[in-house]
This record gives C-alpha cells, sequence and structure tokens, in this order.
C-alpha cells in the first residue's frame, strides 16, 4: 500500500504544479473502509496558507446522481414501489398523455430514453419551479426510446422528480432519510450552505452576479435554478461521507439500498448499443467488463469522481475543486485515469 499511496501522492502533486486544480483529496478503501488517503495543494490558490485538508467540503456536482437519485431510486425499487420496466404512464399521472409516456425508469437510468439533449433550462422553461418541471416532463423525444444511448442531464432531473412523485418527500429529504442519514453521512447535503460551512468549502467558478468565486453555493445553473435542489446537481459533501456510501456498496447492511440493486446496477444494460452504460454508471476507461478487471465510475463537472470494482472489492475517490481554475477537461482526465490504474493495481 505504501507504494501505491507514493505513486498516487506523486500523481496528484504533479496536477497541482501544472495548475489542473488547486488541491485535491483522495482516497481508495475496501468493504471494512478507507485503506489509504492523502490531500494535496491548496483551498484556494488566492490564500497561500489554506491547506487542501481530508475533511473539505466540495460541490460534488453530478455525483448527486449517485448519492441522491440512484440510491433513492434503488430503495424504492427495493421497496417494491417502482418497477423498472413499467412504462412511467402507468403509474404516473404526470407524464400520461405525454411524449415520456412510454419511456421506463430503466431507460433513464440507461440514457436511452430518447430525451431532448438541450438542457438550459432557463431559456427553455423560464424561472418558475413548476413551469420548469412541467416543460421537462411534457417536451417531445429526440429519438424513441431504446435506439440510442445519449447522456443527458435530464434523465437525473426526471428521475428526481420521480422519487419524489413517489415518496411524497422533496429529493433533499428523501436522500437525507433513506441514505445519507442511515449510513452515517452526517455532512453530505444539497446547498446552498450555510455562510459558516461554505467558508471551509472548496471554491469552483468564478460567478460574476456576486463577483466571487462559488463556495457552498452549487456551480450547476440548474440546481441553482432550483433553489439548489436537483437531480442534476447540488450535493455537498467530504470524502469520509463518500467512503461510507461507497463502503455501504461493497458490502451492503439493513439501511439503504441492499446488494441486489448494487450488483444489478454494475453490469452493462444497454446491450449492442454503445457507449455501454450500467444504471447509472458506465465503465471506466480501458478496463475489462468481460473479466474480472471491471471498474465503473461517476464523474462530476467540478472535478470529482468515485471509482467502484465488486470483482476487486474495492473503491477509490478523488475530489478536486479544478474549476477553481479553468473548463479544461483533458489534463484532469489524464490524472483521474492514471489514478483509476494506481489505485486498481492496473
Amino acid at each position: 500500500m505504501t507504494h501505491t499511496t507514493n505513486r498516487i501522492e506523486d500523481l496528484l502533486q504533479t496536477g497541482v504544479r501544472y495548475e489542473v486544480y488547486p488541491g485535491a483529496v483522495w482516497a481508495i478503501g475496501n468493504a471494512d473502509g478507507i485503506q489509504a488517503s492523502g490531500a494535496v495543494g491548496l483551498l484556494d490558490p488566492d490564500q497561500p496558507d489554506e491547506p487542501m485538508r481530508l475533511d473539505t467540503i466540495f460541490d460534488v456536482a453530478s455525483l448527486t446522481k449517485v448519492l441522491a437519485v440512484w440510491s433513492t431510486i434503488g430503495a424504492l425499487v427495493e421497496a417494491g414501489k417502482l418497477q423498472l420496466h413499467a412504462p412511467l404512464c402507468t403509474f404516473w399521472g404526470e407524464v400520461a398523455g405525454h411524449p415520456l409516456a412510454p419511456a421506463t425508469a430503466h431507460h433513464l437510468l440507461t440514457h436511452t430514453a430518447g430525451l431532448p439533449l438541450r438542457a438550459n433550462l432557463k431559456n427553455l422553461y423560464g424561472t418558475d419551479p413548476q413551469d420548469i418541471r412541467d416543460g421537462v416532463l411534457h417536451e417531445a423525444l429526440h429519438r424513441a426510446p431504446g435506439e440510442a444511448v445519449e447522456y443527458t442531464d435530464r434523465a437525473a432531473l426526471i428521475l428526481g422528480y420521480l422519487a419524489e412523485h413517489l415518496s411524497g418527500q422533496p429529493l433533499d429529504e428523501l436522500a437525507a432519510d433513506r441514505i445519507w442519514r442511515p449510513l452515517g453521512m452526517t455532512r453530505t447535503s444539497f446547498g446552498p450552505l450555510r455562510a459558516a460551512v461554505a467558508a471551509i468549502c472548496a471554491p469552483t467558478e468564478y460567478d460574476e452576479t456576486t463577483a466571487t468565486y462559488l463556495k457552498g453555493t452549487a456551480h450547476d445553473f440548474s440546481a441553482r435554478l432550483l433553489d439548489g435542489v436537483c437531480g442534476i446537481a447540488g450535493t455537498f459533501s467530504v470524502l469520509n461521507d463518500l467512503a461510507l456510501f461507497l463502503r455501504h456498496m461493497l458490502a451492503p447492511t439493513r439501511v439503504a439500498f441492499g446488494p441486489a440493486w448494487t450488483r444489478d446496477s454494475l453490469r452493462i444494460h444497454t446491450g449492442d448499443l454503445t457507449p455501454a452504460r450500467g444504471l447509472f454508471w458506465h465503465p471506466a476507461p480501458g478496463t475489462d467488463h468481460d473479466h474480472d478487471q471491471g471498474v465503473w465510475v461517476h464523474y462530476g463537472f467540478t472535478g470529482t469522481g468515485m471509482w467502484i470494482s465488486p470483482t476487486q472489492s474495492r473503491w477509490a475517490v478523488l475530489l478536486t475543486n479544478k474549476l477553481r481554475l479553468n473548463r479544461d477537461r483533458e489534463p484532469l482526465t489524464e490524472i483521474r485515469n492514471a489514478f483509476r490504474a494506481a489505485a486498481f493495481h492496473m
């Protein structure tokens, strides 16, 4: 493990040196918990006396799709409240008679629902939350469900609405009640965060409306438009909480979602369609899912990522705030791939 730790620390320090991100926090572990972890760089390049810390709070962006949506949908499936292959119109009156009616939750989880690829909610539907909901649930499809794999944030937004419909709770309350609190994820929540908590967050992108770097307020504009809570993004978390979540995936207890949901999600569900997808998780680049090397991944636009491999009984987390510096994806992609290779001994 010492060799792996040194390899990862050297890699992530290189990312700091070449200004891929101000700083990074990482961990690798198994069903028993964290095996190795570390923090490199700074919280903010404008504050040279503030190092990145293991307990730094991050805007995890699209990891919300896993932490709040995939997990609660799994809990609802296992509770018998949702059949993945049932047309949405058979149990959800809001979509009956609209183009989304024949699509299923399975289509949404595999990005095969044929949803429009446009995602600028304000330009399309305005700023009223009900108008946005109606627009997203009632708009014409881009193509028929099941024809192609096409990633769009809309899938997570719709699944978040579906989880609220089935549970009778807002998504933030549902995720906290069914997933985060039972797992002991006490520092995970939707934003905006209280000022005192936001002060210790890793900053993301510069916001012209406030003339500051965002801290404790979601970078994702859709999340901000919906008061910080939506299926697309908006969750804030820390390394230890993400470790608890991934540890539970490898060794589920009686709380949250069970082993069947994880097992079913971490396999190819898209047949011959490309790119291959599981249920909201996708195969990590360069890993062999026909043998024992399979690693599954989910990324966040702010610079976050989580990987898991049931066959290796191993998980990994890498949290950065690259958006504090730029939107260039390629340098971080190289870091992520090298990190995964080191974490999973490839």
